[in-house]
């Protein structure tokens, strides 16, 4: 698993050096809540972006090691866990009959943002992403599996344990690998992002300098 992680981080840690020169302030509206991916991850602290870094770069990089985890908590389920997996793949039928699914497929910079933005009271109504997501717009879900035993139940329990326990690891892994390259993020974000935040401060500081305030105070 070690050798394993090591390379999967390094590949994300460079795909994310190379979405990072096209980032540009404002892609993301501003968000009316805290996201929380990022909001005291520890993720975004192992790799030293925890402070004066805007949240869409925190984002990109905290979904690609979500991702990663993910798919490292669903193999070993897979291989070892499986009435948790059984569990999983009944969802996953349930969640098919929808008949769109917009959060789906998103590159990481954008997942788990908010699809649709904060309505206009002179703009037309058409309908959101949220609402075409909705078990009412989709087809019937498939006839509900027989109620669990006490015995089953328990038992998934205990392999739902077991799979934190395995994203526990794999996330302490994930971090200790980003701290590697925690200094070549921060001098990426330096370069490549800390001029347009400048630059923002700058033109902010230029709008509020009104010509009808005195001057010398």
């Amino acid at each position: 698993m070690d050798g394993s992680i090591e390379s999967r981080v390094s590949q994300q840690v460079d795909d994310w050096l190379a979405w990072l020169p096209r980032w540009r302030p404002g892609t993301h509206r501003g968000r009316t809540r805290l996201c929380r991916i990022c909001f005291g991850s520890p993720v975004i602290v192992a790799a030293g972006l925890a402070t004066d870094v805007p949240h869409a770069v925190q984002h990109a990089l905290a979904m690609r090691m979500k991702h990663l985890i993910d798919a490292e908590v669903d193999a070993y389920t897979e291989t070892n866990l499986p009435l948790l997996r059984r569990e999983i793949q009944l969802n996953e039928q349930r969640k098919a009959a929808a008949s769109y699914h917009p959060a789906e497929g998103l590159d990481p910079a954008y997942t788990g943002l908010d699809l649709d933005p904060p309505a206009t009271p002179d703009a037309p109504y058409l309908f959101t992403f949220a609402e075409l997501a909705r078990p009412e717009a989709s087809a019937p879900p498939p006839a509900a599996p027989p109620p669990l035993t006490a015995d089953e139940k328990a038992a998934i329990r205990a392999e739902v344990k077991l799979a934190d326990r395995h994203a526990a690891l794999v996330g302490n892994r994930v971090c200790l690998e980003l701290s590697r390259h925690s200094e070549r993020m921060r001098a990426a974000v330096a370069e490549f992002v800390e001029p347009w935040v400048l630059a923002l401060l700058a033109d902010l500081d230029t709008a509020l300098d009104s010509p009808l305030w005195p001057r010398g105070i």
